[in-house]
């Protein structure tokens, strides 16, 4: 009975392919062979679903059956194609409205194993230390070799408060474990702080629905705060793992006063599309240097990419992810739905995302920034040495040593006491540990709106 199912779905497909005419001969013949191979190919379906209902060790129901097999068919075609039954298309809905259970971490699949694309801020993952580019190789010691992605994020949910260990392997390390706890997960996408009085700094963890507006929100009190020693924005989508487009495009366009922002193409070029900016810049023309690293991904990308192209912003770090692939989510009534890839991300000059990310304009790795030993001691200079030559300043005045010949008894300017010129200090002094690609950012931008202020001038 199944398999006169699959004969008839087989037949019914021929049917609906399509009426045939005989003034392409060729064409209409080639379309007749495809059409009987995919018959064919039905038919193997049904006899393989009906050998494994018939003689399966262990029953196995009907619609786990048809369900493996969709999601075997998804997940072969690229990483981010994908089945979702009712629940992870719940799930998914909550999870982009910026309100969700679980760990906190952006993933996909890679050789078998979960990767983590990027933590989000301030979420059980990130607190545990885990970072992007880890492999998930076990989940409370159950293998994660042989799961669908889909298997492993559903292990990862449970009950808020409880715990989950999860076997890490990370580059250069033996494997280790990591207990997290579950948690609710909202989620504020946006976070800001004013630096050192002149410079907005945005942080944009995902892209969800408030997004857009938590942006306008927080450079209206930072400008408010600043008012005119404001100098620019530095936006942070380091670890950023994307998130809805309608975002992405909103936040470029918070930053561009006309221009192209995006496109996607896809197989039919009907449903290719084009998004743009329209007037008013909240940075007010301002610099911008944005941040971003091998956790930024989708959203991030476009947002990066777009403000590159028009010469809006300054890049600075290491290369992006390079997801640059759209999906669309395809409600399948009660049974959920499916997430296809159907097209890919182009910035506004043609560059495509996928696989080759975005590359910084000024490359800086994350650091640590702490004193060098020996850095700051008293070095004997010209004007300590015994019989050193005096040369008469632009006035006709001696020239003054500015430190005493006695190396003992040398004084920086601030009157603090140093070590003996000859004498090896106490060792390294750590400064506290620094962020270092911003503060490069910071020291950039402001250098920017210094030379733009002398122009102007």
């Amino acid at each position: 009975m199944r398999k006169a199912l699959f004969t008839a779905a087989a037949a019914a497909f021929l049917l609906a392919s399509g009426p045939t005419f005989a003034a392409d001969k060729p064409a209409v013949d080639k379309e007749k062979k495809n059409d009987e191979a995919t018959y064919r190919l039905l038919n193997l379906f049904g006899d393989v679903f009906e050998q494994v209902r018939a003689n399966y060790v262990d029953e196995v129901g009907d619609e786990a059956l048809i369900e493996a097999a969709i999601t075997g068919m998804l997940s072969s075609l690229d990483p981010h194609s994908s089945y979702m039954n009712a629940k992870s298309y719940k799930d998914m809905q909550v999870q982009t409205r910026g309100n969700f259970g679980g760990l906190g971490i952006e993933v996909s699949m890679e050789n078998g194993l979960v990767k983590v694309v990027s933590p989000i801020d301030d979420t059980p993952a990130s607190r545990a230390g885990l970072e992007p580019g880890d492999l998930i190789s076990h989940l409370d010691g159950k293998q994660v070799q042989g799961m669908t992605l889909n298997d492993a994020v559903e292990m990862m949910r449970g009950k808020v408060g409880t715990d989950i260990k999860l076997t890490i392997v990370r580059a250069n390390k033996e494997p280790f474990d990591v207990a997290v706890t579950r948690a609710v997960i909202p989620i504020r996408t946006v976070r800001s702080r004013v630096e050192g009085n002149d410079v907005a700094y945005l942080r944009i963890s995902s892209f969800s629905q408030p997004t857009a507006d938590g942006i306008k929100t927080e450079m209206t009190k930072m400008l408010t705060q600043m008012g005119d020693k404001f100098k620019g924005v530095v936006l942070d989508l380091r670890n950023n793992p994307g998130g809805l487009l309608d975002q992405a495009v909103a936040v470029s366009d918070a930053f561009l006063e006309q221009g192209e922002i995006v496109s996607t193409r896809s197989r039919a070029k009907e449903d290719q599309q084009r998004f743009n900016a329209r007037p008013g810049d909240l940075a007010k023309g301002k610099p911008i240097i944005i941040l971003i690293n091998g956790g930024s991904a989708s959203a991030s990308e476009i947002v990066a990419g777009a403000l590159q192209d028009h010469k809006r912003a300054i890049v600075l770090g290491t290369t992006s992810f390079g997801k640059g692939s759209v999906q669309t989510i395809r409600p399948l009534g009660q049974y959920g739905a499916m997430r296809l890839t159907t097209a890919l991300y182009y910035t506004p000059s043609g560059r495509s995302i996928q696989k080759t990310g975005i590359e910084p304009d000024i490359f800086v790795e994350q650091a640590r920034v702490e004193t060098v030993a020996g850095a700051n001691q008293v070095r004997r200079r010209e004007s300590d040495l015994k019989g050193a030559i005096e040369r008469p300043n632009a006035l006709g005045e001696t020239s003054t040593p500015a430190t005493p010949a006695d190396p003992n008894a040398a004084k920086p300017e601030n009157g603090e006491s140093r070590p003996p010129a000859d004498r090896v200090g106490d060792g390294p002094t750590a400064q506290p540990d620094q962020d270092y690609q911003l503060q490069r950012a910071l020291d950039i931008l402001r250098g920017v709106a210094m030379f733009n202020g002398q122009k102007k001038g």
